[in-house]
């Protein structure tokens, strides 16, 4: 408007605080289809093996439902605003890794592992529970940097004291109870690691010499962390757990170039790692025969020594073609020992076909997907570094091992996330949905304001 010749400008109404949708309501109906679809996963194993659906199928159902509702009722209290997909997503992997190994038990009634399993999914889910109560702002682990380091490396020494198991040191065996701690120290690294690079990116960016097409940091920066990371993946080694150290390698690496945005770390990485490969590979025994395994995997069955367990998991996937056998009915216990774990991708692949072993990776690639959302969405250094290195470990662990039982890769022997039989596994990768729950949270509440609790 207009008053003795001047104009007064009149300013904009203030704009409307923005609500958070926790989007609450997809979830509840995700996780209700991902209990379906694991109850009838586990009638057609009753159907196909006995003709009848199993007597514990609705326990089982019970049972699964009212985890993931309890669950699901403790992220709407204290996560509101957290991605709707990541708790689905781990339920129906859990409930599917459940309904594979119930099957394979069939095959073995001597050496059951499914309620085990149930049992420890059962821990897993409290401790979900519990981080999503208890951890409020994900900013509070940066005081913990160095007690988690600490522990990591006490976790990664204690198995060398313990009898080898199938040629590697990395369980603790006391009274017929098992644990691998070494799947507990993984996510205290990767919380190490995002909070040293987070307070020192810096530094690591632009300080120290300058070489052809990478900035090496000074010794006083870079030491500390590359002397953690020795140290660790130092232990590996000497526990014959190859795995582990690729994925600890591969963390390493990846949080190196998030941190500093540097693609040289990159080439450093696959260089040093290609060295470290042919250096274990020739001096290491058990490892140079995997590698002998890989190179050659039907070299026994030439020999006149019958199938190897690679060549095995490659019959079962050539056997499941397309759309699977179906569940229950396929051979891939004749694998051996390690059908219900390092092998359970074979079942799967066996049973459910390409199309079903397509789903299921495409369920691995939605949640690490969802985690390196959380992370360009979070405002702090530290989260955006925790969220990116706890999706990284997914995607790490899963390339892994469908690498080494597809024959693309050695085989390194380590758990499947969720599907495979191991309780430390499944304990801790709930531990990692939670961290990703929790750090969803606060991504969408740094980008678009508050919501009530």
């Amino acid at each position: 408007m207009s008053k003795a010749g001047i104009t007064l400008a009149t300013a904009d109404p203030p704009a409307p605080a923005v609500r958070l949708t926790g989007r609450r309501g997809v979830e509840l109906a995700l996780i209700v289809l991902a209990v379906l679809l694991s109850v009838y996963g586990y009638c057609a194993v009753g159907l196909a093996r006995n003709g009848t659906v199993p007597p514990g199928a609705a326990g089982y159902g019970a049972g699964l439902g009212v985890l993931a509702l309890v669950a699901h009722l403790a992220v709407r209290w204290r996560a509101p605003c957290a991605d709707p997909v990541l708790l689905p997503i781990g339920v129906l992997l859990n409930g599917l890794g459940l309904v594979l190994i119930y099957r394979l038990d069939l095959e073995t009634p001597g050496d059951p592992a499914a309620p085990a399993q149930l049992i420890w999914s059962t821990l897993g889910v409290a401790l979900f529970i519990m981080v999503v109560l208890v951890l409020r702002d994900h900013r509070v682990l940066r005081n913990y940097t160095y007690v988690c380091v600490t522990v990591a490396l006490v976790l990664l020494t204690v198995p060398i004291l313990f009898p080898a198991v199938n040629g590697a040191r990395i369980w603790i065996r006391v009274a017929g109870f098992s644990i691998q701690p070494g799947e507990f120290a993984k996510v205290l690294l990767a919380v190490f690691f995002a909070a040293y690079l987070a307070a020192n990116r810096g530094a690591l960016t632009y300080a120290g010499r300058r070489a052809r097409w990478l900035r090496l940091p000074t010794g006083r920066v870079l030491g500390p962390i590359v002397a953690v990371w020795l140290v660790s993946v130092g232990v590996l080694v000497l526990e014959r757990d190859l795995g582990t150290s690729l994925l600890f390698f591969g963390l390493f690496v990846v949080l190196l170039y998030v941190a500093t945005g540097r693609t040289g770390w990159i080439a450093v990485g696959l260089l040093l790692a290609s060295l470290g490969a042919v250096a274990v590979g020739r001096l290491e025994p058990h490892v140079h025969h995997r590698i002998e395994t890989w190179l050659r995997p039907f070299g026994s069955i030439e020999a006149g020594e019958g199938p190897n367990q690679i060549a095995q998991s490659l019959f079962a996937f050539a056997e499941g073609g397309t759309l699977g056998t179906g569940l229950g009915l396929g051979h891939s216990v004749l694998i051996g020992f390690a059908v219900k774990s390092d092998f359970i991708l074979a079942t799967a692949g066996e049973e459910l076909g390409l199309a079903g072993l397509s789903a299921i990776f495409l369920l691995y690639g939605l949640l690490v997907e969802r985690g390196y959302r959380a992370g360009l969405a979070l405002r702090d250094p530290f989260g955006r570094l925790l969220a990116v290195g706890l999706a990284s470990l997914v995607a790490l662990q899963v390339f892994v091992i469908a690498g080494g039982v597809t024959g693309l890769i050695p085989l390194t022997g380590m758990a499947m996330p969720f599907l495979a039989q191991g309780g430390s596994s499944v304990v801790t990768n709930w531990a990692i949905v939670a961290l990703l729950v929790r750090l969803s949270d606060s991504a969408r509440r740094q980008g678009g304001g508050g919501a009530p609790r």
